[in-house]
């Protein structure tokens, strides 16, 4: 249903004698955002209206950020992409309520901004999403489709917050890779007897590889949902069946911990 200016009236409207002021032109250029009526020009809109939507799409970077640390924040591979997220919205933000106002500046700026490049790139498939989540929320801002945006974050918080709860549920993702390097001499006397071990020990687990080279022997498991409390007892336990071997662990998924 679309909500009629009169229906968005303030209380405190001045007569129609009266000039209205600058905080009131501002309230009311986002109250007809909010309903949908729109704006066609930048007098219909005014600088604090203006400041408004880049604080408020500086506060839906700022919540965006604080999604992408709790839920993916990336351990070692990251590239702390979430850092970049308020300036790049208000930067965003403001462009594109430049150029929707302006067809010549729009146009320069399209061919302008289509030779920008990331000198970082993007080492995880999260980064991409919550990048394109800053974009939208800006693009809402700039546009004035304040709704839209928060229907958009409200939709992005909620999934997070399902995909959390369903998480850890799912059992047929490997959670880490763990490769035991000893050498041939000793592969040949406790290699089987270190591969019972290592599977009794690790839930899930299955033997990934195993590398055999003139004096090392590098044996290599996949294994599921091991805490990194359990890593302890894992290398304690391959120190006594080998004495001399080395182990490395790696999480192929962030968020194991």
């Amino acid at each position: 249903m679309m909500i009629t200016p009169s229906a968005l009236s303030l209380p405190w409207t001045l007569s129609s004698n009266q000039e209205p002021s600058e905080v009131q032109s501002a309230l009311k250029a986002i109250m007809e955002a909010f309903g949908g009526t729109g704006v066609r020009s930048m007098e219909d809109v005014g600088p604090l209206a203006l400041a408004m939507l880049l604080l408020l799409s500086l506060a839906s970077a700022h919540l965006i950020s604080y999604l992408y640390g709790a839920f993916y924040a990336s351990r070692a591979t990251g590239s702390q992409i979430h850092r970049a997220f308020p300036l790049l919205s208000v930067s965003i933000t403001a462009i594109f309520i430049c150029i929707q106002f302006s067809l010549p500046l729009s146009l320069g700026l399209l061919g302008a901004l289509s030779i920008i490049r990331f000198r970082t790139p993007i080492k995880e498939p999260e980064e991409a999403g919550f990048l394109m989540l800053v974009i939208a929320a800006a693009l809402c801002c700039a546009t004035f489709n304040l709704i839209f945006l928060a229907v958009l974050l409200a939709v992005a918080v909620g999934g997070l917050l399902v995909r959390r709860a369903i998480g850890p549920a799912r059992s047929d993702a490997d959670d880490g890779l763990l490769s035991v390097i000893l050498s041939r001499a000793d592969h040949d006397a406790q290699g089987a007897q270190l591969l019972k071990a290592l599977c009794e020990k690790l839930p899930g687990s299955h033997v990934d590889g195993v590398v055999e080279g003139n004096q090392e022997t590098t044996l290599t498991m996949r294994f599921r949902k091991m805490k990194p409390e359990a890593l302890g007892d894992v290398r304690q336990m391959v120190a006594e069946l080998v004495p001399g071997a080395r182990t490395n662990v790696y999480y192929l998924r962030s968020g194991n911990a």
